[in-house]
């Protein structure tokens, strides 16, 4: 039962193959804004360069997600990678943990939720300037950016940031407990 238990751990490889597929997924999406933006160069304004560049800068924070979720995951949830000594293994690998890894991503959905909200700040000049893109015939110039909108996504923004810190203190604590514990010497 033992073994069966232990080995159970292998039911998550799928998992985290499937999200090496989405990262080819955002590697299309970004060649895609890329294009976009190379084809629009001369035509876009200096606004709308802008969001497609933090369109780009959101693709690849994603990405850097999903490389954290899947080396660090792998790394701790499954098998050793047995990277020792290899030139390229990142820094931060040799001393993830579950709890570094919670941190780590707290902090990166932090910055992607800082570049949706930046987002959102630079498109709400639209606001009461352009009809909402749910009232208006396909093809009209509209904004989807609402008060509300704007409002909640800087809530919930506040509440990731929260959460981070919480997790962050929590973390700190536990590893202040665990350097204070007295160590017991088998005889």
């Amino acid at each position: 039962m033992p073994t069966l238990i232990f080995s159970s751990r292998w039911l998550q490889l799928p998992l985290y193959l499937g999200l090496i597929l989405a990262q080819c997924v955002y590697v299309v999406l970004f060649v895609k804004e890329l294009w976009h933006l190379m084809h629009g160069a001369f035509a876009f304004s200096e606004q709308e360069v802008m969001l497609i560049v933090l369109a780009l800068i959101d693709v690849v924070m994603i990405s850097n997600l999903l490389v954290m979720v899947i080396v660090g995951g792998y790394e701790t949830f499954v098998s050793r990678l047995g990277l020792q000594g290899h030139p390229d293994q990142p820094e931060w690998l040799s001393h993830v943990n579950a709890s570094v890894l919670k941190v780590k991503l707290a902090m990166a959905i932090i910055g992607i939720s800082s570049i949706h909200l930046l987002k959102t700040f630079i498109e709400a000049g639209s606001l009461g300037g352009l009809p909402i893109c749910a009232e208006v015939a396909a093809g009209v110039r509209c904004t989807t950016v609402t008060e509300a909108g704007v409002m909640w996504q800087t809530i919930i923004h506040f509440a990731f940031i929260l959460s981070a810190l919480g997790i962050a203190w929590t973390d700190r604590i536990m590893s202040a407990t665990a350097a204070t514990k007295p160590v017991h010497v088998a005889h």
